[in-house]
């Protein structure tokens, strides 16, 4: 009987253990959808900045990219809300920036880099 509870206490730790281990990658996946590395230098090529566009965008960029690592690792429940607030914050403070034609040059961007990362 005693060995009999010893290997269902083991059994059930080993279980526990790769059940952790599972939902921990799992977690580590996702978060990592939520970084955004955005060389800003081709992004200022790809939108003609001049150097006064390039060092705001640059501190958008920052800005957005600090708000995404936010969004990522808050409760799933909020995570959605919060990463529409960021991506809104993020284009409002760009339509400040950039004149239309180089908005809806970004807005292409932005638009096929949450595509495509899975965030849409």
């Amino acid at each position: 009987m005693k060995r009999l509870f010893l290997v269902v206490v083991a059994v059930l730790s080993m279980t526990a253990t790769f059940a952790e281990n599972g939902n921990k990658k799992y977690v580590n996946s996702n978060l990592d959808a939520y970084v955004l590395n955005v060389n800003v230098y081709r992004l200022g090529e790809a939108l003609h900045l001049d150097n006064s566009q390039y060092d705001a965008v640059r501190d958008i960029n920052d800005e957005f990219q600090y708000d995404l690592k936010r969004a990522g690792v808050t409760k799933e429940k909020n995570r959605q809300k919060m990463l529409d607030m960021a991506v809104m914050k993020n284009l409002r403070n760009m339509r400040q920036v950039l004149d239309s034609k180089q908005y809806r040059t970004y807005l292409m961007l932005l638009n096929a880099t949450l595509t495509n990362r899975g965030l849409k």
